[in-house]
């Protein structure tokens, strides 16, 4: 076929527009039309004409992208030959054409993408896909630029084979790794060994030249250092490592590469590199020499490791003591790393014995130091990477077995004192010139001062000394200035900034205790510090009402929080010299009357700072805490503020409970009255006067809103008023119940919000239906008052509440359900609006079902339609919901098919008597959910498809037993045989319901639906990570016995898709059924399960890659 020259000139005028055009109605034209010519069916030959005809750069790159998109589609039938034409053709045309540097890019990318899908392919008994490096050894011994295209090729490729692209996602991921794997053992050590190579012939002709000044030959070390990083960085084990974990990174590399780093001068090369290539350059190198300095321990005998190390620790100092190239940012941050890597992959104990150690250790300590004064202009991410080596080192001191000095006692002082004085010195900066504070970055504060805890108890009496210094001079000055008539508020500022931190610090040091075998002197020291926060403390409480510092209050929180989790609970010991100096000092005597501070404490922001949502957040946290531990809860109800806290919970002493429409504020009602719920619950009891007293706010608000619910049709009505009180209402009871959780308070609060209150909820939904601020707290409240949890829900028998409960909870989903319908939303407002008041519906149905405290048969006996009509709502609100929606919202699909799940088990009934287009819907929706990543929702239809699979099974065995009974009885009929009454071996006749019959007969009609499953099924267990094994078993019996002429033809396909392994596969299938019966009688389950996870293992072993022997243990990295 031939393309017109006039269509090749207007692809090229597409492209143009598509790349460069500033018009989007040009740019969306173009887009329109390249799109229809990457769809056509004769792409494929159109796309290589476009290559070997077009001029302009972007017709070539329009081609080779189309061309990778059409090899990657699973559907895509693309034969062998033409895969090899392609692969040939893109290696001709980059050896001949002169193309730009994205073109090449995206051939490159074509190249590794046809080779990987191909790995397997043979041509006359050869893999021709797997002559990488002979067909790449044109370019490599051609011009620079060949040269650098080859290099290119080779990179490409490997991190191609590395990463599960789109394409493998759709396909295996077990081929995935099998391909990866064999191109780790047969290419990638050959591939890193050609790349060393040719680096130092690079850096010795770059030498003799004296420097790197050829554009191209940078651009040959620059692909040539890609090319070695993606080798060291390989997955050679299958772990998919985050990225995230940087820091605790082994690279595995296989124990065949063991001669490329037992030679010290590939270690050597690396760091010749970093030194004699420009700064644009240099930071792969030493990126390089972060992975060489992580290989696995493993991979050395122990005289092995210490040359290896000797010869890293002597790098790490020659680049300390020649510090010109870590001016630069990009080297400065790798270097951090390969500091980190030091200890995070070796023992202090091996350190300390490397002889050039007391030189190394000083120089990096002088380095950190240098580097934590100079903090603000350093990056937050380097830094986190010095304070990890030194936590390390400092955490491994008490597991050192040498005799050699570690002299970390000399130098962690140091970098404690540099990191505290340089936190306290930027304050001034930030300050007056404006800059971003760091306090501001909570999670980077957080990190760092995890890190300090652990250094700082090094030398802690320095370290308590330094801090007590510097909170004394910073106190006084704070004082002096307070004292004043007007102080500046710039220095006021600065003293608050600084004194933040140094609570921020002394939470940290308190918080460091649980990583050491402290002695009394410690606490006492804890003591001294813990007593100048508490007396800075009261300082500024008293004045608050002037005015206060959010950072210094958040400082406070901070250190609260490290107190308690450190000298609050059943852990601390009583005589503990914390206590003796906070009785000295301030007259705490024990935990009780620190407690009391604290809830005096949580009190006074609840007062004063209800208005800063992260203080508030933080102060209710705190008090959640509290209200969580045994012992220390009962000291906390016998504290006269807790007394008043449950008295007196009223929008006048806590303003964030009055009437407000910040979404936020009323979150944390609910977390509020959680925790006043618990301490209530302590000396509650059955003591009803005490419950109706905590209530009586409450009680007043309800009444309140009651009163103005029922006026809504009058002028009077104030609807804005009214919603914004029953949304604090539901989330403050909702806070309460979730705390009730002993069947005596649950009673008591459902004897008080039934029949009361419900009305109130209900006549909410009714008027606000369309809003979910109001929508999600009430609907959230009536899951929760749903919800059995700790078998609470134990109503006496003569009660009627559990039958009372559900036809509330069915009202008010049957009331929202209808009226939620009606709405029309667009995309953006869809979750948040609809499907999320759904998905809680879903939640409450699923507690009111499951709860085990209604018997559903009344309901139908005495013709009450609660259940049918709750049942209906819930399949019409299924039904509006499109698949892709469930599966792309968590949370919705979470609560659906635990929901299905439970109506699968109790109600299959009522499935069974379903449209047949409802029912295929909820099969379609489980087929989805088989394959779901979320283990939860893979689960949870598997349990599903069980109760159905297993209702189908039955009725077809009872339909068929029913058949052959009636010719038995035609047959006796003719034969005039009358069965005596006494004979009780004669069968009986049974007559299925005419729903069973309908729900047979839409699986006849459909009989795709359950092969599918099937299939799918199969697949998973066969060739994917399948974490539900034993729940994928449950159905899956059923399911091949009724499709047993489907399986065999499924079972022939796959035998004949493995060519090699055919009489192998045929025999684990035989395997697979031998002993099973046809019933699902639990025992032919089990048995069938076990031979499932035989099958599995069998299958697994034969796809399984050859690994790289791992024997790293865990002990190893103690010290």
């Amino acid at each position: 076929m031939d393309i017109p020259a006039e269509e090749i000139q207007q692809l090229e005028i597409l492209c143009k527009h598509l790349y460069e055009s500033s018009d989007p109605v040009q740019r969306a034209e173009a887009e329109k039309t390249l799109v229809n010519f990457q769809n056509s069916p004769d792409s494929l030959v159109r796309c290589q004409m476009l290559l070997e005809r077009a001029h302009s750069s972007y017709s070539q790159l329009l081609a080779t992208t189309t061309l990778t998109k059409l090899i990657s589609r699973p559907a895509q039938v693309i034969t062998l030959q033409q895969r090899i034409q392609i692969r040939n053709y893109i290696l001709s045309y980059m050896a001949r054409a002169k193309l730009d540097t994205y073109v090449v890019q995206a051939l490159t990318t074509l190249f590794a993408r046809v080779t990987k899908l191909g790995w397997f392919d043979s041509d006359k008994d050869e893999f021709i896909f797997r002559n990488v490096i002979t067909d790449v050894s044109n370019f490599l011994q051609g011009a620079v630029e060949h040269c650098t295209i080859g290099v290119q090729i080779l990179g490409a490729l490997t991190s191609e084979m590395n990463q599960v692209s789109e394409s493998d996602a759709n396909r295996s991921l077990t081929k995935h790794r099998k391909i990866a794997s064999s191109f780790r053992d047969q290419q990638l050590f050959e591939i890193f060994r050609l790349c060393c190579t040719m680096l130092k012939t690079t850096l010795e002709s770059g030498m003799k030249s004296m420097g790197f000044e050829d554009p191209l030959q940078l651009a040959l070390v620059n692909h040539l250092l890609r090319l070695g990083h993606n080798c060291l960085t390989f997955d050679f084990i299958g772990t998919s490592t985050d990225e995230s974990s940087d820091d605790l990174c082994t690279v595995q590399i296989p124990t065949n590469w063991r001669p490329a780093f037992l030679d010290f001068s590939t270690l050597q090369l690396f760091f010749d590199l970093y030194h004699t290539l420009p700064s644009t350059l240099s930071p792969m190198a030493l990126s390089c020499l972060v992975q060489i300095a992580s290989v696995r321990r493993s991979l050395f005998s122990n005289a092995e490791r210490a040359k290896f190390l000797t010869h890293l620790v002597n790098g790490v100092k020659y680049i300390l003591q020649n510090p010109h190239g870590l001016s630069d940012a990009n080297n400065y941050h790798e270097f951090c790393r390969l500091l980190a890597r030091l200890k995070s992959n070796y023992q202090l104990g091996e350190l300390v014995l490397v002889d050039s150690y007391p030189e190394a250790i000083q120089l990096i300590a002088k380095f950190t130091i240098d580097s934590l004064r100079q903090m603000l202009q350093v990056a937050p991410n380097s830094i986190h990477y010095l304070l990890s080596l030194w936590q390390r080192m400092v955490a491994s001191v008490p597991y050192v077995k040498a005799t050699e000095p570690h002299m970390l006692e000399t130098y962690t002082p140091e970098v404690t004192r540099a990191y505290i004085t340089s936190r306290i010195d930027s304050v001034a900066v930030c300050i007056r010139e404006a800059n971003e504070d760091p306090l501001d970055d909570t999670a980077m504060v957080t990190q760092q001062l995890e890190q300090l805890s652990v250094i700082g108890r090094c030398e802690y009496q320095k370290t308590c000394g330094l801090i007590v210094q510097l909170f004394d001079q910073a106190a006084q000055t704070y004082q002096d200035l307070l004292q004043r008539r007007s102080p500046t508020p710039v220095d006021l500022a600065i003293q608050e900034g600084q004194l933040a931190w140094l609570a921020y610090i002394i939470g940290s040091a308190i918080g460091g205790r649980v990583s050491f075998n402290s002695n009394e002197d410690y606490d006492s020291m804890d003591g001294e510090l813990v007593c100048r926060v508490l007396q800075l403390m009261q300082l500024t409480d008293s004045r608050l009402s002037q005015g206060g510092c959010e950072r210094l209050e958040l400082a406070f929180l901070s250190f609260f929080e490290q107190f308690r989790k450190i000298y609050v609970g059943d852990q601390v010991q009583k005589a503990s010299k914390v206590y003796r100096r906070l009785s000295e000092v301030l007259g705490l005597t024990d935990e009780t009357m620190v407690l009391s501070v604290f809830i005096r404490k949580i009190i006074t922001n609840l007062k004063y700072w209800s208005r800063c949502e992260q203080i508030l957040s933080k102060t209710l946290s705190l008090l959640n805490d509290l209200s969580v531990g045994y012992n220390s809860v009962r000291k906390l109800v016998k504290l006269e503020e807790v007394q008043f806290m449950l008295n007196n919970h009223t929008g006048e002493h806590f303003p964030f409970l009055g009437l407000n429409q910040n979404v936020n504020d009323l979150r944390f009602r609910t977390v509020f009255y959680t925790a006043l719920g618990r301490l209530l619950m302590v000396d509650l009891g059955e003591d009803e006067d005490k419950f109706h007293s905590f209530m009586v706010p409450l009680t007043t608000s309800m009444e309140a809103v009651g009163q103005v619910l029922a006026n809504t049709e009058t002028p009077l009505f104030r609807a804005e008023e009214a919603k914004w009180s029953v949304v604090g209402l539901a989330r403050d009871l909702r806070g309460i119940i979730f705390a009730f959780n002993t069947r005596s308070a649950y009673i008591m609060f459902f004897d008080w919000v039934y029949p009361a209150y419900t009305p109130i909820l209900q006549r909410a939904i009714e008027l606000w239906y369309h809003d979910p601020h109001v929508t999600t707290p009430v609907l959230k409240l009536m899951a929760e008052l749903a919800q059995n949890r700790g078998q609470r829900l134990q109503f006496d028998v003569c009660s009627p509440n559990g039958v009372l409960l559900f036809r509330e909870a069915s009202k008010m989903i049957c009331s929202y359900g209808s009226r939620i319908l009606s709405v029309d939303l667009p995309k953006a407002q869809l979750y948040s609006h609809k499907l999320k008041g759904i998905s809680v519906s879903f939640l409450m149905l699923k507690a009111a079902l499951c709860g085990n405290y209604v018997n559903f048969g009344v309901f139908r006996l005495y013709g009450d339609e609660a259940l049918d009509n709750v049942l209906n709502c819930f399949v019409k609100l299924l039904l509006s919901i499109p698949i892709s929606d469930l599966m792309d919202y968590p949370k919705l699909s979470q609560t659906y098919y635990v929901l299905l799940e439970c109506v699968a088990q109790d109600h299959m009934n009522f499935l069974a008597s379903l449209d047949p287009n409802m029912f295929l819907y909820i099969l379609s929706s489980i087929s989805e959910g088989l394959s779901a990543i979320d283990t939860m929702v893979c689960a949870g239809c598997c349990a599903t498809l069980d109760h159905i699979i297993t209702y189908l099974f039955k009725q077809c065995t009872l339909k068929r037993n029913s058949s052959n009974l009636t010719f038995l009885f035609e047959k006796l009929k003719c034969a005039e045989v009358r069965p005596k009454r006494h004979d009780k071996k004669m069968p009986r006749l049974i007559a299925l319901p005419p729903n069973n019959d309908r729900v047979l007969q839409t699986v006849e009609q459909h009989p795709e639906i359950l092969q599918q499953m099937l299939a799918t099924v199969i697949n998973i267990v066969m060739f994917e990570d399948c974490r539900n094994q034993w729940s994928m078993s449950r159905p899956l019996l059923g399911l091949i016995l009724l499709n047993e002429e489907y399986f065999g033809r499924l079972r022939e396909s796959l035998i004949r898709s493995q060519p090699e392994k055919q009489e192998a596969m045929a025999q684990w299938f035989d395997n697979l059924m031998e002993g099973i019966e046809r019933n699902l009688l639990t025992k032919n389950r089990d048995r069938f399960t076990q031979n499932l996870a035989v099958f599995r293992r069998d299958i697994n072993e034969s796809l399984k890659p050859n690994l790289p022997s791992v024997t790293n243990s865990v002990s190893d990295m103690m010290c």
